[in-house]
């Protein structure tokens, strides 16, 4: 499995810098994670680094949604009938999600858990298998959405028991963001973040910007380049990420909740979100309600979200990207043919 977007000229850095490079991975997520730290004490990076992946080993566990965790028995008390009284971080995270749902149209849905499930997608091997039409038929009867959630204090409750939270789409953004505050207070001003294809970037590599490809969704290699400034964070919603394929026909995990069935027009879209407190988590959330939205709305959707640096690449290779986003890419060779937008 390709990562949305890879890390370029990391050997390249470390090989050559002056300031020592630290560099750990690790898979959590459901995904590869690295983290780079540049710092002049060894220890202290090495040291954020463990607090940064103890962190994302946290997040993990407390909110997964298959395996128990307490996400998944909130899902439990939803699909009984009954409130359930939950930590106030999951209580915020299910106000977040709902506003940050409601913000796209409800085309990023953390509350389509069981749907995720009937396509396989709650596992970490996929089968080439595609759910009954009458499943996804009586799935979409029942309407699941989180804005079905009833929210008061720290209890949660849901109107509809079809309900079941996956925050899949949400969390690796929300983990970025807990990284950089990690490594801030631990005295790390540059580093990098890699969950999966969702990077953040803070300040820099001993002046320079941390270079980043966005990959190409059916093609080895990146795309194009980019450099991100201190604080921002790009992130990529591709259907080469986890998918299958039945038939010939891929089926990727981006489920559209209208259909019930993965969104076929679109191989990948790439948001970059300027700096500031959310914006890992706007990369993660962001990029699937403009990738779901299609061919005629997704510019609409971006707008609707404030996102104004988008690149989205069709199911037929065409390349469509704004305007603000095109002049901050780097091609290698020459640049492909595209569309570029307001």
């Amino acid at each position: 499995m390709r990562h949305c977007l890879i890390l370029l000229c990391t050997l390249l850095l470390a090989a050559c810098g002056k300031t020592p490079l630290q560099e750990q991975q690790a898979y959590v997520f459901g995904t590869r994670v690295e983290v780079l730290v540049v710092s002049s004490e060894p220890e202290q990076g090495r040291q954020a680094i463990a607090a940064v992946l103890r962190e994302f080993d946290r997040l993990h566990r407390t909110y997964h949604a298959w395996q128990p965790s307490e996400l998944s028995d909130l899902n439990l008390a939803i699909f009984s009938g009954r409130p359930q009284q939950v930590s106030p971080e999951l209580a915020a995270f299910a106000r977040e999600a709902q506003q940050l749902s409601r913000q796209g149209g409800h085309l990023f849905d953390p509350g389509i858990g069981q749907l995720i499930q009937l396509w396989g997608f709650q596992a970490d091997e996929f089968k080439a298998e595609l759910p009954a039409d009458s499943d996804i038929k009586a799935w979409r009867a029942s309407q699941p959405s989180i804005a079905d959630l009833t929210i008061s204090d720290n209890t949660i409750s849901s109107r509809n028991r079809k309900v079941a939270l996956d925050f899949g789409g949400y969390l690796k953004g929300v983990a970025l963001d807990r990284a950089a505050a990690i490594l801030r207070s631990q005295g790390i001003n540059n580093a990098l973040i890699n969950i999966g294809g969702n990077v953040m970037a803070l300040g820099s590599k001993e002046g320079r910007k941390w270079k980043i490809g966005i990959q190409h969704p059916r093609q080895p290699g990146p795309l194009a380049t980019v450099e991100l400034a201190d604080g921002e964070a790009i992130g990529t919603s591709g259907d080469y990420q986890r998918f299958f394929e039945v038939d010939g026909k891929r089926y990727p995990h981006l489920l559209d909740p209208r259909t019930g069935y993965p969104a076929n027009h679109t191989q990948a879209v790439t948001v970059l979100i300027p700096a500031g407190p959310k914006a890992g988590t706007l990369s993660d959330a962001s990029s699937k309600p403009i990738f779901i939205a299609g061919p005629e709305a997704w510019r609409e959707m971006a707008e609707k979200m404030g996102i104004g640096l988008v690149l989205r690449v069709d199911r037929d290779n065409r390349i469509f990207v704004t305007e603000a986003l095109r002049r901050r890419l780097t091609f290698i060779g020459q640049a492909p043919e595209m569309t570029v937008v307001p």
